[in-house]
């Protein structure tokens, strides 16, 4: 179902695109992102995903975190980049972002404004007016990855509600070194 308020937000200014220098300070050649989406407020899982994951240099958060952006900020101690899912009240939260990682032009949606239940053409076709080489969206709970030649789509899955086949709840890692192409692995609990 498509929430009315996701075109209004964005034309009020709830979209925006933000500039993410990682491991300039400790010189780090090799970076790691930590990807999840719909905790709904779940703490034991992402506490252990945290906890098996760090060290992390960033943590995206694809929606539906419901209130414990300090909660997981504070268990992470890193930076954190997230966005508004269907069930986040938090009107401070934007609704799409926009963000640089080395070379990465990064599109982060939760994916329900773009009927991800359906369909990834029109997800799909937003990170591309976007210039994004990676679009990452939640709002499933089934984990996904395609690599395509100009763009790769990820969905880490949820950590709280699991939809896919085994029922595990999941999370994706993004590595890569600098100047080179990130790699993507899906992990479970």
């Amino acid at each position: 179902m498509k929430d009315s308020s996701c075109a209004f937000l964005c034309s009020m200014g709830n979209c925006r695109i933000a500039k993410v220098i990682l491991g300039a300070r400790e010189g780090k050649k090799q970076m790691k992102v930590l990807i999840v989406s719909d905790t709904h407020g779940h703490r034991k899982e992402i506490r252990e995903i945290i906890e098996r994951e760090k060290p992390i240099d960033l943590l995206i958060h694809l929606g539906d975190i419901q209130g414990d952006e300090e909660y997981i900020q504070s268990l992470a101690a890193c930076p954190m980049e997230r966005v508004k899912g269907n069930s986040d009240r938090d009107t401070a939260i934007p609704r799409d972002q926009e963000i640089l990682l080395d070379h990465h032009k990064i599109f982060l949606t939760h994916g329900h404004c773009y009927g991800v239940n359906t369909t990834l053409d029109r997800v799909a076709r937003e990170g591309l007016r976007r210039n994004a080489d990676i679009v990452m969206f939640g709002h499933t709970h089934i984990p996904l990855l395609l690599e395509e030649r100009m763009l790769t789509i990820l969905n880490p899955g949820s950590t709280s509600d699991p939809r896919q086949k085994n029922g595990r709840p999941s999370y994706m890692v993004m590595e890569w070194e600098k100047g080179k192409r990130a790699e993507f692995t899906l992990r479970y609990l």
